[in-house]
């Protein structure tokens, strides 16, 4: 809402006295360009920049706007930059305690400071996707006419949970989790800035590290750790926070992991093996070791999706589509609920029977094809739609499958280099038993050898 007079007196005590605010506050950016990341939206002329009333003026307006990320990569801060910037009317709601009351409220309030003081309105509303269909219906007309310019911040797919004439009329601002880098030189200007600790401890390497792996993107909870840890320092009269220190503070060992180096590899690489291998309890502590130091969730639902044909395959046909799953519904949430779904993927494959007969299979096949192995595809299965394709014999003497009372024609497939070759070996573990069943019975039908 408009700020009041008690609001205005808080923010006045607070000006004064700085350090009665959190750290992740006291450090929000005061300009565009102080903003950590995010370059791919603030570059010049960028709706943002517009919004500031940066290459704001003619006859194109700004445009109402999403911002969607993950928490912690800046909804709030980028709304909050506007607020100071702007010389517009700037109003802030929350989805989780306003309602269609007070959204009608400030858009009649926008369209008279319009009307009588020529003066635009600036609506940030946070967690919009907390708010039912019709209490985004009740934007739609202040959006469609410019009313008030929009911005709305959200942490779940827009599509998904904003109603389709809204996002139409707006534009989806993507926010990527911080890079390390971006969360480093937040600590550092955090560490020495005169809003931040004013120099009265700094961070050794190791410790920062920890402290950008803990972060996991998240600003604030990079500058929330930060402030308690240089706290406990003080209190212990160091100068330095250790790594003791901050693990003491935030309650979270240091996982001796290099995302970088030669333990990325080692544990993503024990993750597999441990499914491979069906120990599900060693599955799981890999996959807390790469949570906790901070690993893209995405690469490890890639692997996951690897492990799933190529040590599971037919055995389980469920394997891939749960870790297809799993590695949509990450790329949707993020950590930490992610953990979950990573954790549900990664039990179900390490309990599931395990066949590499698929992962064989093509790799027989693409090393027979490497020799030079291949030959000319069999004139009756060329393709017999172009003119003339029937003077060259393609496709004569095709028996279409559909026609015969089994549904399977007694004709060559492979080129007569390959027609006897058999790839694909099916296990009996598992699914599989019954594939193993068909590839001997449609092979025998086909009239091809047994292996």
């Amino acid at each position: 809402m408009e700020p009041d007079l008690f609001t205005a007196a808080a923010e006045e005590r607070q000006q004064k006295d700085p350090t009665g605010s959190p750290l992740a506050v006291r450090m929000r950016p005061r300009t565009l360009d102080e903003v950590a990341g995010q370059q791919h939206l603030l570059k010049p002329g960028s709706p943002l920049r517009r919004l500031v009333g940066e290459g704001a003026s003619g006859p194109v307006g700004p445009s109402s706007v999403f911002l969607w990320g993950p928490p912690g990569t800046g909804k709030t801060t980028l709304a909050y930059v506007v607020s100071k910037a702007t010389n517009k009317r700037f109003v802030e709601l929350s989805a989780i305690t306003a309602g269609v009351k007070e959204v009608r409220a400030v858009i009649d309030g926008a369209r008279r400071a319009s009307g009588g003081y020529g003066t635009e309105t600036v609506l940030f509303l946070d967690e919009i996707h907390r708010f039912s269909k019709a209490q985004q219906d009740s934007l739609l007309p202040a959006v469609e006419n410019r009313w008030v310019t929009l911005i709305a911040a959200t942490t779940e797919n827009p599509y998904f949970s904003v109603i389709s004439p809204l996002l139409s009329r707006s534009l989806l601002l993507t926010l990527e989790p911080l890079t390390d880098d971006d969360v480093r030189g937040l600590l550092h200007r955090a560490l020495a800035d005169e809003r931040g600790l004013k120099g009265a401890v700094t961070l050794p390497e190791d410790t920062g590290d920890h402290l950008v792996r803990i972060a996991g993107g998240d600003a604030r909870r990079a500058l929330t750790a930060l402030e308690a840890a240089a706290g406990a320092a003080l209190d212990k009269g160091e100068t330095a926070i250790s790594l003791a220190t901050l693990e003491e503070t935030v309650d979270r060992a240091a996982v001796k992991y290099d995302r970088s180096g030669d333990q990325h590899y080692d544990v993503a690489s024990a993750l597999i093996k441990s499914i491979r291998g069906s120990d599900v309890d060693a599955a799981l502590h890999y996959l807390a070791r790469m949570i906790e130091a901070g690993e893209d969730p995405r690469f490890i639902a890639r692997r996951l999706m690897i492990s799933a044909s190529e040590d599971i395959g037919l055995a389980d046909p469920n394997a891939l589509p749960i870790a297809v799953a799993a590695a949509q519904a990450v790329a949707m949430i993020g950590f930490p609920e992610a953990a979950l779904t990573l954790s549900h993927a990664t039990i179900a494959l390490a309990l599931a029977p395990k066949s590499n007969a698929a992962t064989t299979a093509i790799g027989a096949a693409l090393d027979d094809v490497r020799k030079g192995l291949a030959g000319p595809v069999p004139t009756h299965l060329r393709d017999g739609h172009y003119k003339g394709a029937a003077k060259l014999g393609h496709a004569q003497g095709y028996v279409y499958p559909h026609d015969l009372p089994e549904g399977i024609a007694r004709q060559q497939y492979a080129p007569d280099a390959l027609k006897d070759r058999a790839y694909y070996e099916p296990t009996r573990h598992g699914a599989e038993a019954r594939y193993a069943d068909a590839v001997e019975w449609t092979r025998k039908h086909l009239g091809r050898k047994q292996p």
